[in-house]
């Protein structure tokens, strides 16, 4: 369907299946992912045109990215990033670009030009309109998704037979009212669909302010005495905070922390002259004052209207995990929709949104509030700077001081180790969910947590081996001649029942093999794993009758999967 003609009311069609508010990423993320599952959508963006001189977030962590291999987009971001992975992996903190290098953090935010273990695909530095404009070209060219620009939803009103509408307006004023079977707030920290829905975002604010500033400085990157860094954590007591490149030229990005953006006396121009540590000819293309929020919305909606990305959630910045948990969001919710579109979903599976993704964004706002009490600032000292014996004592003291930050680089645990065990969608086995950690992550088949990466012996990996609903993996070696032959009992029951299933055999008789020296059921704990749409562990098991009542369980009580034959309970 593309792309409508830039604030053409008459271009939109009547009714569409989920009209979605808001086009940023996570927006048009879920746009693109209903498209994947064969849902039609509409997304309603005011901008007509994406802001280049307000890069925001620029940290594409490795979950991220596989959902967007899932759509056959990874390849294509990292192509269209200015920065690609092998200009570097880490973070630098110094006492400025020409001064002293202090610590550093190695394979920061999952960066790895290197093929990468935990997930098919490593982190991307990219900035965020960038990441926007790949979204858009895809949402442009498919034939599923339409994007509106220079128009504004102004209105959640009740629909026709149970349905709802949105009143979408012009620049002139005029309006329209569009038809939906769902309705997505993907609109923001102002959200005009969670106000519709009387929902309060409820939390804290940081105490001190931030200053965003763009800039080129054609002298800088031959000036830069350090090696390169997605980041250079400057800890001058004359301005505190981050620098890096936007690109490979001239154009920079720097946050300079703990300033009051009122002050009469601030001058972009000094600040980044403390920051690089030399006085170059700096030219300022935009500025950007704001401060760190913690908010999470006390609902996340229901009865057909739900709220997405920072309309439910809002987070610092420190650890690059606010966009990345909207697209979360999307791959949740997208799936739940798609199945209740498509006839095949339980009473409680939308309702299974909230209680699934609101957790993951509480801890994920946690995590990244302790990491904003741990700033440039808090470590700026003019000894860093120092060639002398009190200057090299300083580094020390502030590199032993620095490991506070690993949870902020090294955070794994929060990326892939978010899990729902206690979800009413998943059937635990009895064994105890993993340990939550913020960095540390250990791969796990538990019920409700990722489905562990592993690389297939012709170099896919497993993830590619997964299909649009669920996806009964089976380690063939490890399970019965009993069970394997009760496995088309199981498709056919799915099918009956309209629910997508793709079941894979792997191992010596199967149709794949993970890398030699590797076993599927030593990684699992289970001869086989029913994996969700959204990659995520429903069962782990040893006989399709267990999976045959998680996948019923699994869609929200749809029903009960009642095979045509005898399926018993055959162990391996």
């Amino acid at each position: 369907m593309g792309a409508t003609p830039p604030g053409d009311l008459a271009a939109l069609p009547d009714h569409v299946p989920v009209v979605i508010v808001g086009g940023g990423p996570s927006g048009l993320f879920l746009a693109l992912d209903l498209a994947y599952r064969g849902v039609r959508s509409l997304v309603i963006e005011t901008r007509e045109h994406i802001d280049a001189n307000r890069p925001r977030a620029k940290t594409t962590n490795a979950r991220t990215m596989t959902h967007l291999r899932r759509l056959g987009l990874a390849d294509t971001l990292r192509a269209a990033s200015p920065l690609s992975l092998d200009y570097s992996e880490c973070v630098i903190f110094c006492s400025s670009l020409t001064g002293f290098e202090v610590t550093r953090f190695e394979q920061a935010f999952q960066l790895s030009a290197a093929r990468y273990g935990p997930q098919p695909e490593a982190g991307q530095q990219v900035p965020q309109p960038t990441v926007e404009t790949v979204l858009r070209e895809a949402v442009s060219a498919s034939p599923l998704a339409t994007l509106a620009t220079g128009l504004t939803a102004t209105a959640v009103v009740p629909g026709d037979e149970g349905e709802r509408g949105i009143e979408v307006t012009d620049a002139a004023g005029a309006t329209r009212r569009i038809h939906a079977s769902y309705v997505v707030g993907a609109d923001g920290s102002g959200s005009m669909v969670r106000r519709s829905l009387g929902i309060a975002l409820s939390g804290s604010s940081a105490e001190r302010s931030n200053l965003n500033v763009l800039f080129r400085a054609p002298q800088l990157g031959e000036r830069v005495t350090l090696d390169p860094a997605v980041q250079y954590w400057v800890m001058a007591p004359g301005a505190s905070g981050i620098v890096g490149r936007l690109d490979r030229d001239d154009t920079w990005w720097a946050i300079v922390q703990g300033v009051d953006p009122d002050r009469d006396d601030l001058d972009a121009q000094q600040l980044l002259a403390a920051l690089v540590g030399e006085q170059l000819a700096f030219e300022v293309i935009e500025t950007d004052p704001w401060t760190a929020r913690m908010l999470l919305a006390d609902g996340y909606g229901g009865d057909g209207v739900y709220l997405l990305g920072d309309a439910a959630h809002l987070n610092p910045p420190w650890g690059g995990h606010g966009f990345n948990t909207c697209i979360g969001d999307a791959a949740n919710l997208s799936w739940k929709l798609a199945a209740s579109l498509q006839g095949w979903a339980g009473e409680g599976l939308l309702d299974s949104y909230e209680l699934e993704r609101r957790p993951v964004a509480a801890r994920t706002i946690h995590d990244a509030g302790l990491n904003g009490t741990a700033l440039a600032y808090h470590f700026a000292d003019g000894l860093l700077g120092e060639d002398s014996p009190a200057g090299a004592e300083a580094r020390r003291l502030v590199r032993e001081a620095l490991e506070v930050k690993s949870s902020e680089f090294h955070s794994l645990g929060l990326v892939l180790g978010y899990q729902y065990p206690a979800s009413p969608l998943v059937v635990g086995d009895g064994t105890p969910a993993p340990h939550e950690d913020p960095i540390e992550y250990t791969p796990s088949a538990h019920p409700g947590s990722l489905l562990p990466h592993a690389w297939l012996a012709d170099a896919r990996s497993v993830y590619d081996l997964l299909g649009p609903g669920f996806t009964l993996l089976v380690d063939a070696d490890a399970m019965g001649a009993g069970a394997l032959a009760q496995l088309p009992l199981v498709s056919g029951a799915a099918e009956r029942h309209g629910i997508p299933l793709r079941i894979v055999l792997l191992g010596s008789s199967g149709e794949a093999a993970l890398e030699a020296g590797q076993s599927a059921a030593s990684l699992w704990q289970a001869a086989a794993v029913l994996v969700r749409p959204d990659e995520h562990v429903a069962w782990r098991g040893y006989a399709p009758a267990g999976a045959a009542t998680a996948l019923a369980i699994g869609v929200g009580g749809a029903a009960t999967i009642e095979p045509e034959g005898s399926l018993t309970d055959v162990s391996a």
